[in-house]
């Protein structure tokens, strides 16, 4: 499992169970029944994954906004629930609208997922509409409970800088890509919607399902197809377990309980680091709670396997040919965008450590590890181990690698300028004007001008006392480095599939 600097996601984990948990107790304490119970730990569940804005007075609007967004779809699921035509329309149209409002950023996103996820508890469960108030009650409750928790009880954001909060890709009408995504999804959920209800009329939602997860914290062709993958990957190990661990326990409340306070931890604690083992989890989840229910057997869970299959195809079929959004765009244009930082960044460094006081690098380096984060999503289909273009994969990863090291150079010199005392070096503001010329003809696509790559190490060396001076000829070499790795032989990116 990856490093967890701070140990910030095994607190936010503990947390979760801490939330989910609650919510769980409360409902039983108020006598709703076990489906309400258990839509009373999903929807604490989703509160606390789903919400995700920069600030915590964001987050504590998007909290309340929740129910808004979430209860007049649980009425339309569960009032439609004897009319299966409207009730599939009904559902898409859900779809569309939730995937659209991407566009309005984390609240957007949080809200459409919710809105999906009250058709899909509704299905799930096979709610009707006589136990509409108690569900109303229990997602209520659950709620109330996530906030406390996380606003109250257990506040780790007021311990944690704020993310940076990074732009959505440029575009309008269908170059946008929440818009085409949001077509996207649609497509590919009527068609798995179909093809469920023909796998299976009680359990077709999962398809349905798989379509729109695969389709979260995507944006072109690449990504989803590896997410894809993954999913499938996740539940068919996720389905082992199940057969491990969820049908021997045929249902006992104590063990199935604590079983699934694990996988919530493991879904919370795995998420931003391997979808595969977060699916897992989920899946296991699943059984547990079917296992509750009553309706748990070797058959079902197999079922679950071919209806995940479905989905994926689905959202592959739809994804590659339906409205794609092809993956070297996506990567030119985060990759770009890092290179864009990377020259505030040190502009900025070079500006506080000649004495401007308003120069802040400061946001601009927290910015860059953001996009980070994102070009290595957008890469990862050709680092991927399946894929077939072993030449990219070298470059890719050899991108990645140069970018991080860039990475390390910004925090350095984001480092140096914070020092009150550190002096400011009149080669400094050469050593910057390399980094911005190297970034220029980065994204330019022009020829990289030759950087005197054994002069600048050999005049830091003889100058040990100039830090910041190191980090910009040190961002200058690994810029110019990186020149060959993005571009193919007739100067164009490298990185498109």
């Amino acid at each position: 499992m990856a490093p967890d600097p701070g140990l910030v996601r095994l607190r936010v984990s503990l947390r979760a169970v801490l939330g989910i948990a609650l919510a769980v107790a409360l409902a039983e304490l108020l006598g709703l029944s076990l489906v309400a119970s258990i839509t009373a730990g999903l929807a604490a569940l989703l509160a606390l994954f789903t919400v995700i804005d920069p600030t915590i007075r964001r987050q504590a609007v998007t909290t309340a906004l929740l129910p808004a967004a979430g209860f007049p779809v649980l009425a339309l699921a569960t009032l439609l629930h004897g009319a299966p035509t409207l009730r599939d329309a009904a559902w898409l149209l859900v779809i569309f609208a939730g995937v659209y409002a991407r566009r309005w950023g984390p609240r957007g996103h949080a809200l459409g997922i919710f809105a999906f996820m009250q058709f899909f508890v509704t299905q799930f469960l096979h709610a009707v509409p006589a136990q509409l108030p108690e569900l109303y009650a229990a997602t209520g409750v659950a709620l109330a409970a996530a906030a406390a928790v996380r606003f109250a009880l257990w506040p780790i954001e007021r311990r944690v800088p704020p993310p940076a909060v990074l732009a959505a890709l440029p575009g309008t009408g269908f170059a946008r890509a929440t818009t085409r995504q949001a077509v996207q999804v649609t497509v590919a959920s009527g068609a798995a919607l179909f093809i469920g209800q023909f796998l299976s009329e009680e359990r077709w939602y999962w398809a349905v399902g798989t379509v729109w997860w695969i389709f979260v914290n995507t944006a072109s062709r690449g990504e989803t197809l590896v997410r894809g993958f993954r999913r499938v990957l996740g539940t068919v190990t996720g389905i082992i377990g199940g057969f491990l661990v969820a049908v021997p326990l045929a249902g006992a409340p104590v063990a199935t309980a604590l079983l699934v306070a694990v996988c919530v931890f493991g879904i919370f604690y795995s998420a931003a680091v391997s979808y595969s083992w977060m699916i897992l989890a989920v899946t296991v989840m699943a059984s547990l709670l079917y296992g509750l229910l009553g309706v748990l057997d070797g058959p079902l869970l197999l079922l679950r396997v071919a209806e995940t299959g479905a989905g994926a195809v689905c959202a592959g079929l739809a994804v590659t040919l339906v409205l794609p959004v092809r993956t070297h765009t996506t990567n030119d244009t985060w990759i770009q965008r890092a290179l864009l930082c990377v020259r505030s960044a040190t502009s900025a460094a070079a500006r506080r450590l000649a004495g401007d006081e308003a120069a802040d690098p400061t946001p601009h380096a927290a910015e860059l590890e953001a996009l980070l984060g994102r070009v290595r999503l957008s890469v990862a289909p050709l680092v991927h181990p399946l894929t077939p273009f072993k030449g990219r994969k070298e470059r890719a990863g050899r991108v990645l690698v140069l970018l991080d090291e860039a990475a390390r150079e910004v925090r350095g010199l984001v480092s140096v300028a914070a020092d009150p005392d550190a002096s400011h070096d009149a080669r400094l503001a050469a050593a910057c004007w390399r980094v911005e010329a190297a970034v220029e003809a980065l994204i330019s696509r022009q020829e990289a001008a030759a950087d005197p790559d054994g002069h600048a190490r050999t005049e830091a060396e003889a100058h040990p006392g100039a830090p910041a001076l190191a980090h910009a000829r040190g961002l200058a070499r690994v810029l110019t480095e990186l020149d060959a790795p993005l571009r193919t032989p007739p100067g164009a990116w490298l990185l498109r599939s």
